[in-house]
């Protein structure tokens, strides 16, 4: 579970409460709030009594819900509503998740909505990812090849070097890993973390691409890869069900295979 972690010397406060008139079957939702226009009020948890009728099918609907029934203030980022996105990562009753695909029915008592762990926060639960986007352009996600192509045809793939690909395409870039990994908390300044390093694997993998040698010269670093210990958090709370140590793990393998 990744729990969420508050920045240094820093304390939530209770803060204001919403309700809906005459709910049938109330239930409490508890919002993580931070508004950079009001400082003196940060952070703050708002609670909101919702109806449980209306709640909808994910925990989405419950955010969506507040936000046009009871407050048009709240601020987090959604888009696709299918998993596909990753635009509405956030942390729900203590794991890290995609609201969109979180089920309602597998949120028991009190509904608690936190930012992911250990980023800047833009507005309440909107995260400031630049730093995460900045290392995953780091690592050059794009088949670099110089062979040359005939104009009728493709870089192809066999069936089998295609299969090496699964469990590393289907990343959504959400950021749940990366975020609940200790290592990355102490460390993201220089260490990639989960994502990156699977999306670096994503290349390092794909038989199409020519240039394994400076993708793993670029990542054998003590930091950049070598501050997973393999905790596996990511892999507990990754919404796709990938494994982002068992790639981390097949980098480091390829670095000592091509030594010896």
């Amino acid at each position: 579970m990744a729990e969420f972690t508050l920045p240094k010397n820093s304390k939530v406060v209770k803060g204001r409460t919403f309700a809906v008139e005459n709910p049938k079957r109330p239930r409490k939702v508890m919002v993580y709030r931070w508004d950079p226009e009001k400082p003196t009020e940060n952070p703050r948890l708002d609670t909101y009594i919702i109806d449980e009728e209306t709640f909808g099918t994910m925990a989405l609907d419950i955010l969506l819900n507040i936000k046009e029934k009871l407050d048009p203030t709240l601020a987090f980022r959604r888009s696709c509503r299918e998993g596909v996105c990753g635009s509405c990562s956030m942390n729900v009753n203590g794991t890290n998740t995609l609201a969109c695909t979180k089920h309602v029915e597998d949120l028991k008592g009190d509904i608690k909505f936190y930012p992911l762990p250990h980023m800047p926060i833009m507005k309440d639960l909107v995260p400031d990812l630049t730093h995460a986007y900045a290392q995953y352009e780091s690592i050059e996600p794009w088949i670099q090849a110089d062979s040359a192509l005939t104009p009728d045809k493709e870089r192809l793939q066999s069936p089998e070097e295609r299969e090496k690909l699964d469990g590393l395409w289907e990343c959504v870039l959400c950021y749940c890993c990366t975020t609940s990994c200790p290592s990355y908390w102490w460390n993201g300044d220089r260490y990639l973390g989960p994502a990156t390093l699977l999306q670096a694997y994503r290349w390092i993998a794909d038989t199409r691409d020519e240039s394994t040698g400076d993708r793993l010269d670029a990542l054998e670093d003590p930091f950049k890869l070598y501050r997973c210990h393999t905790i596996m958090n990511c892999a507990k709370t990754c919404p796709k069900g990938l494994n982002p140590g068992k790639a981390i793990g097949a980098i480091k393998k390829d670095l000592v295979e091509r030594v010896i």
